[in-house]
């Protein structure tokens, strides 16, 4: 099959960025710059290494758990009697096991929730697991957690809520930022390597009355000097939060992104100036480009429940999201050039639930058996595709697909704007999807069919697209 405008392979993997032909995680367009400068500088924007080993994650586990798993509640009033914590059965390498078995590549632990409890024997409260019966008040969930996840290979990272129910100094904002400085350098200073640093920016009146004014550039020291390799999300410049907490991502989703992230000091400013907030359904558009100053490497992160709340509730038992509910939010993540992060809540026992178990055993086994076996012929090898150009996949004969994946390669940038995907039916070509921005990874779903060739045409970029992969699969009916 004679293929249209075919640019010679590029056997490439894990590129490095020359320095000076890219940017790393932030661009400044000169003052005046035209719009033609300005899209080829946002074309070699490109991540760091480190929000480029997090991107390929894919799929990330939160775990919410602490007081509020024992008060049946979503948000503790900080006033909860420590000794109300108390699992009858913990077992974090059940957590660990499971969400490795689905595919999961990393966990976040609430180590402290709004209700100021702290899941590690912590030295500025007495609002702790030190206060509790479990293990006789010498138990420390962070530390076997993590001594699970060094075992089985999981990387590790702590959520740590700045707003705090339960500290009296909480309003009093130099006092209580320095607290949070001291929770924040024992959980990154007692634990070995964490990989990420999970910050939300929740923030409510104090027991004192009083409204606390966070100190991000004291916090944001610590993880530098003692945890530089994590990845910040939220309340940082590593990841973004995409938005809302139903696990749907932007069918069209810039990591290149003019939406600055707000330790900045103008953040607020620069952002209002462009009518940029974090639930904007462009964030990276040329248009946006237009007004932009400054462009940053700005990955989004999709987060939502396996059910209905974040900690377990046992009448939520029969409320767990569906296999095909699952599936339909990895496509709008995952699928979507995001991160997933899904939370599963362990129970009173200190287990996750067998329903919770389920579920995602079917899910890690769709994931294996839809994945397993890409039809096409050559699809890992990486090409270069100008505007206007296609690159023709060969199918494996008799293969019978409905997915189509398609990568570029972030270590150039991410360039494709909008492209259309056509099968080789018959002997006639005929589009079976189309999509907008690819990133790090783009997924289709399409009727099924039985294609000779896939032909992938790239209408518009940001430079000629860098395509490192694609991949034809079957998808079939979930009963």
């Amino acid at each position: 099959m004679k293929t249209l405008l075919f640019i010679s392979i590029i056997l490439c993997a894990g590129l490095q960025v020359d320095a000076q032909n890219y940017y790393v995680k932030t661009v400044r367009f000169p003052k005046g710059a035209p719009m033609s400068q300005k899209v080829e500088m946002a074309a070699r924007l490109v991540p760091s290494e480190e929000q480029y080993a997090w991107q390929q994650l894919e799929l990330t586990a939160f775990l919410h758990f602490g007081i509020n798993t024992f008060t049946n509640r979503e948000w503790g009033t900080g006033k909860e009697d420590p000794t109300l914590f108390n699992p009858t059965n913990f077992d974090a390498a059940q957590w660990v096991s499971t969400l490795k078995a689905a595919g999961f590549k990393m966990v976040i632990l609430t180590a402290k929730h709004h209700d100021g409890f702290c899941l590690w024997p912590t030295r500025t409260t007495q609002h702790s697991v030190a206060a509790s019966p479990w293990k006789e008040g010498k138990g420390d969930v962070v530390g076997e957690l993590k001594n699970a996840c060094d075992q089985q290979g999981m990387k590790f990272g702590v959520y740590l809520s700045p707003w705090d129910r339960n500290a009296a100094c909480y309003g009093d904002s130099p006092a209580y930022n320095q607290m949070f400085a001291c929770q924040l350098t024992e959980l990154l200073s007692n634990y070995g390597t964490i990989n990420e640093v999970w910050f939300d920016g929740a923030n409510g009146e104090g027991p004192n009355g009083k409204k606390q004014v966070y100190d991000w550039n004291l916090f944001h020291s610590v993880v530098d000097s003692l945890q530089p390799q994590a990845v910040r999300a939220i309340m940082g410049d590593d990841v973004r939060w995409v938005g809302n907490e139903r696990g749907l991502g932007r069918e069209t989703e810039w990591s290149a992104t003019a939406l600055m992230p707000d330790k900045y000091p103008n953040a607020g400013e620069e952002n209002k100036r462009q009518g940029l907030f974090t639930e904007a359904t462009d964030l990276g558009s040329r248009a946006i480009l237009a007004t932009a100053e400054q462009l940053f490497w700005y990955p989004s992160e999709v987060d939502v429940s396996i059910r209905p709340g974040w900690f377990y509730h046992a009448e939520e038992d029969k409320q767990v999201k569906s296999l095909a509910h699952l599936v339909d939010i990895y496509f709008q993540s995952v699928g979507y050039n995001s991160v997933l992060l899904l939370n599963v809540p362990p129970d009173t026992c200190g287990r996750i639930s067998d329903y919770d178990v389920e579920r995602l055993r079917e899910f890690g086994e769709y994931l294996r058996t839809t994945f397993a076996c890409n039809s096409l012929l050559h699809g890992d090898q990486s090409c270069e595709i100008p505007v206007g150009g296609s690159v023709e996949y060969t199918v494996k004969k008799e293969s019978a697909v409905n997915i189509f994946l398609v990568q570029e390669d972030i270590h150039r940038g991410q360039r494709v704007e909008a492209f259309t995907l056509e099968a080789l039916l018959d002997g006639k070509w005929e589009e079976v999807a189309k999509g907008t921005t690819i990133g790090y990874k783009r997924l289709l779903r399409f009727p099924l069919c039985y294609p000779e060739c896939l032909r992938l045409t790239v209408q518009a970029s940001r430079l000629p697209a860098q395509i490192y992969s694609a991949g034809a699969y079957q998808e079939k009916p979930m009963e």
